[in-house]
C-alpha cells in the first residue's frame, strides 16, 4: 500500500514541489543521492574506491522537454567520462534513454547514446543503460542491440526481473555475449505483464541468474551485474557461482548508495566485485521517491527528522 502511494507520488509535480523544498526530506535524500554537483559525486566515489568498492556514476534525470535538452544530457555524460578518466576513478557511468531523448524516437536516442559509448570506449569505461517503464522496453533493447552491432563491447543493459518477458530478452543478449544488470524493477507495472509479489519476483530473479550461467552464456562471456540488496539472493548467487566454478571476474554485486553499507564492505572484503550506484544532480526527486518506495521504512526517517528539527 505505502509502496504504491510513494510510486504514485514519484510522478506528481505537486508532491515534487513540496518535498523538494522540505528540509527534512532533502536531508534524508542525501543518504541516497551524492549531491547536486559532479564534485560531490566524485568525492563520494573516491571514498568508495578507497574501500575497494567500485561505482556507477549517474547524473539523475528522466524525460526531457526538447531535443536540445537531450543533446545537453548526452554531452554531460561525456563530461562525466572525462572526469572519471582525469580523476582515475574506478567507475562506470549509467544513463536513462528517456534522459537522452527516447521520446523523440529511437534513432535520435541511439545517436546520442552512440556518441557517449564511442567516447567511453576510447577511455576504457563501461556504459550502463538503464531500463525504464515497460512501454520503453522494446525501443531500449533495439537501441542496445544496435550499439552492440556498432561497438561490440563496453555496454551493459539493465533488465527487470519482474517482467514476464525478461527471460526471452536475456536470451537474446546471451546469444550476443553482452552484459546485463539484473534488477528487481522499480516502476509500477500491471499484473498482466509483471510479477507483483516479492516471492514471485525473487523466484524469477533466481531463474534469470541460472540463465546467466548456462554453458552458452559462459561460452559467450556474458557479464552479470546483480543489482540487489536481498541477503538471500546474494548468498544464493555466491553458492551457485562456487558450485559451477564461475570466476568472480564474470559477475559483480551492485547496490545503491545509502543502502546496506556494511554488506557492501563485507562482500568487497571477501574479494567479490562490488559496485555502488552514485546518483547526483538537481533532478533527484523521482529517483529518491522510487528508493523510498523500495524501502518504505525510510519514510520514518523524515518523520523523525521533523521532530528533531
Amino acid at each position: 500500500m505505502l509502496r504504491n502511494i510513494l510510486l504514485k507520488l514519484s510522478t506528481s509535480d505537486t508532491a515534487r514541489q513540496i518535498i523538494s523544498h522540505f528540509g527534512p526530506a532533502r536531508r534524508v535524500a542525501r543518504r541516497f543521492v551524492a549531491g547536486e554537483t559532479l564534485d560531490e559525486a566524485v568525492a563520494v566515489t573516491r571514498s568508495l574506491n578507497r574501500r575497494g568498492i567500485k561505482a556507477i556514476l549517474n547524473e539523475v534525470g528522466e524525460e526531457v522537454a526538447s531535443k536540445a535538452e537531450a543533446v545537453a544530457a548526452a554531452r554531460s555524460c561525456q563530461v562525466l567520462l572525462q572526469r572519471i578518466e582525469a580523476e582515475k576513478l574506478d567507475a562506470t557511468i549509467s544513463l536513462k534513454p528517456s534522459h537522452v531523448g527516447l521520446a523523440f524516437g529511437p534513432d535520435f536516442c541511439y545517436e546520442n547514446i552512440a556518441g557517449v559509448v564511442q567516447a567511453a570506449q576510447t577511455l576504457g569505461i563501461t556504459v550502463e543503460i538503464d531500463m525504464e517503464h515497460s512501454a520503453d522496453v522494446d525501443d531500449t533493447l533495439a537501441i542496445y542491440h544496435r550499439l552492440l552491432d556498432t561497438f561490440g563491447e563496453g555496454i551493459r543493459q539493465a533488465l527487470q526481473a519482474y517482467l514476464y518477458r525478461t527471460s526471452a530478452d536475456l536470451q537474446r543478449i546471451i546469444a550476443r555475449g553482452g552484459g546485463v544488470r539484473l534488477v528487481k524493477g522499480a516502476y509500477r507495472e500491471s499484473k498482466e505483464i509483471a510479477y507483483q509479489g516479492k516471492k514471485d519476483i525473487w523466484q524469477a530473479a533466481k531463474v534469470l541468474i541460472v540463465q546467466c550461467f548456462t554453458p552458452e552464456a559462459r561460452k559467450n562471456r556474458l557479464y552479470l551485474a546483480l543489482g540487489s540488496h536481498d541477503p538471500a539472493l546474494i548468498e544464493w548467487l555466491i553458492q551457485i557461482a562456487e558450485t559451477r566454478k564461475i570466476s568472480r571476474s564474470s559477475f559483480e554485486f551492485q547496490m545503491l548508495l545509502g543502502v546496506r553499507h556494511g554488506e557492501q564492505q563485507r562482500l568487497a572484503d571477501l574479494g567479490y566485485q562490488v559496485r555502488v550506484y552514485v546518483p547526483y544532480g538537481r533532478a533527484w526527486y523521482p529517483y529518491y521517491m522510487r528508493r523510498m518506495a523500495e524501502y518504505p521504512a525510510n519514510v520514518w526517517l523524515i518523520g523523525r527528522a521533523m521532530f528533531e528539527g
